[in-house]
């Protein structure tokens, strides 16, 4: 008798009836579950940190295609996942519990369509992103003088 080769692979049933073979997710699959998951998440500004989507934002300028799995990395075994997020919260946002609502989020969503065990989901936001600070120093440092005087 032949034993099969164990690569880590998942056993197929064979007393399943109907057609057969294998599926296979691609890391960037499960990455762009986990970044769409997370994006839903009221208070995430965005995923990655703000020099890296400047970079993101070169490469497109190029022609280069957009990244819609940014800031995630996943390790797949062939029944569990693990991930690994950076992101943008919006200011004003309590940071703990936003990592700890992306976190379910992307618990629930990966595991819900991709059928795998997700065994952690490891969380660090990198940037806070606030509204207004890309103005010119020259006009706020103007209506500062305004309000002084």
């Amino acid at each position: 008798m032949v034993e099969p080769l164990d690569r880590g692979e998942p056993l197929q049933d064979e007393n399943r009836a109907g057609p057969s073979g294998t599926t296979k997710l691609a890391d960037l699959a499960i990455a762009k579950v986990a970044a769409g998951a997370a994006r839903a998440v009221p208070g995430v500004h965005s995923l990655g940190l703000g020099t890296s989507r400047a970079l993101g934002a070169i490469r497109g300028a190029v022609g280069a295609a957009y990244e819609p799995a940014h800031g995630i990395n996943v390790e797949v075994g062939a029944t569990q996942v693990a991930i690994d997020m950076v992101l943008t919260a919006s200011f004003g946002v309590p940071l703990h519990d936003l990592a700890s609502n992306v976190r379910e989020a992307v618990f629930a969503a990966v595991h819900e369509l991709t059928g795998l065990q997700v065994i952690e989901v490891n969380i660090e936001i990198g940037d806070v992103h606030v509204p207004g600070r890309d103005a010119p120093a020259a006009k706020q440092d103007g209506s500062r003088r305004g309000e002084q005087g």
